[in-house]
């Protein structure tokens, strides 16, 4: 008697892999694979960071270069798990810009275990046991790198090492130079050709940046549907590949329509603001407002393979700077009524206009 066969699903998901070895990549849902901002709240924030794939565009601030601040972190946590990386800039020399990423430090919990006695006895018996090990002193050391941490905190205060920007997997493009927008679209063909979107397994990711993609010293500044084309096309590039491509751009250089048409083309859409240092109104509103360098919006995050939006329990967030140092992101908390001013949260009120008497009439 021939036994009938299960019945299957003709739909099969083709997921690729990310071996354990290759850093800087982690599972979310619905088999989404993460790369890092390079902030950590703000991989809390879109939850677990930007999705393989996706265009990220970020809002500019014609006060302030606070968007500098989301690229340079983003550059250098990819150069930091040696992904590759294209950076386009309108500058002279984009190269030169490397020189200003910040290098990984260590935020003040880090400082805490460094400095564990538990911690330190510990090393100091391995030490005491090195000499027996021998030959495998050096297998020893290479399984302990073999974690990788996802995201870093970086210090703003000093560079990046030179080793980590010396490789061949960076490349450095000017916007100025580009004859027009068709080879700059050729060049991140080429780049983006490394990572098939395909690939059974995923070995690396790549990272591109572009800097004030419309910025006045362009030449195609004024051609707003050739720059929107390129848009798209590098959208559609990156959806087919295992990369993430960060794009800045400053809104109030485009008219109204096409602004609009840019960020609909995104998949996950930030913006930047700063604030004024002495706004006494906001002082009074928000509290640690003293603290605040802007602030972040966030007005889309990307959502791959599943249509549930996402909902986010705040939309704004303040960016500060950790002892000056680490970058910071967080929720937007109301200040305390003072009791000059206001009606304060600890006095007693009458719900019926009963002033005199204090007393409750319902």
């Amino acid at each position: 008697m021939a036994t009938s066969k299960p019945r299957t699903s003709s739909f099969s998901r083709n997921l690729a892999t990310v071996t354990s070895s290759t850093p800087g990549l982690k599972y979310g849902p619905n088999g989404t694979i993460f790369i890092s901002s390079g902030i950590p709240d703000l991989d809390k924030i879109l939850g677990g960071g930007f999705p393989l794939g996706s265009l990220v565009m970020v809002m500019e601030d014609a006060e302030a270069p606070h968007h500098m601040l989301l690229l340079r972190n983003f550059m250098s946590q990819g150069l930091v798990h040696k992904q590759p990386l294209l950076y386009a800039s309108p500058s002279k020399d984009p190269k030169g810009f490397l020189g200003t990423l910040p290098t990984p430090g260590s935020s003040k919990d880090d400082k805490s275990r460094d400095h564990d006695p538990e911690n330190e006895n510990g090393l100091r018996i391995a030490w005491q046991y090195k000499k027996y090990f021998g030959d495998n002193q050096h297998h020893f050391d290479s399984n302990r790198d073999v974690k990788h941490e996802y995201c870093h905190d970086f210090d703003l205060r000093k560079p990046l090492e030179k080793h980590f920007i010396s490789g061949q997997h960076i490349d450095c493009v000017s916007i100025l130079d580009s004859p027009n927008l068709a080879a700059l679209r050729d060049h991140f063909a080429t780049f983006l050709a490394q990572f098939p979107r395909n690939a059974s397994s995923i070995s690396s990711a790549g990272r591109i940046a572009i800097q004030s993609f419309c910025a006045p010293q362009c030449t195609y500044s004024n051609m707003e549907w050739d720059m929107l084309s390129f848009i798209r096309s590098l959208r559609s590039m990156v959806r087919s590949s295992n990369a993430v491509a960060v794009v800045t751009f400053p809104p109030s250089l485009l008219s109204t329509s096409f602004s609009r048409r840019w960020q609909h083309m995104a998949d996950t859409l930030l913006s930047v603001r700063a604030i004024p240092d002495e706004d006494k109104e906001m002082a009074k509103l928000l509290t640690g407002y003293q603290d605040m360098v802007g602030l972040l919006n966030v007005h889309k995050v990307a959502r791959i393979n599943t249509q549930v939006p996402v909902i986010l329990d705040a939309t704004t967030f303040s960016i500060k700077l950790q002892k000056r140092r680490f970058l910071v992101l967080e929720s937007l908390n109301q200040a305390p009524i003072d009791s000059s001013s206001g009606t304060s949260y600890g006095t007693s009120a009458s719900c019926s206009g009963s002033s005199k008497t204090g007393t409750l009439d319902f």
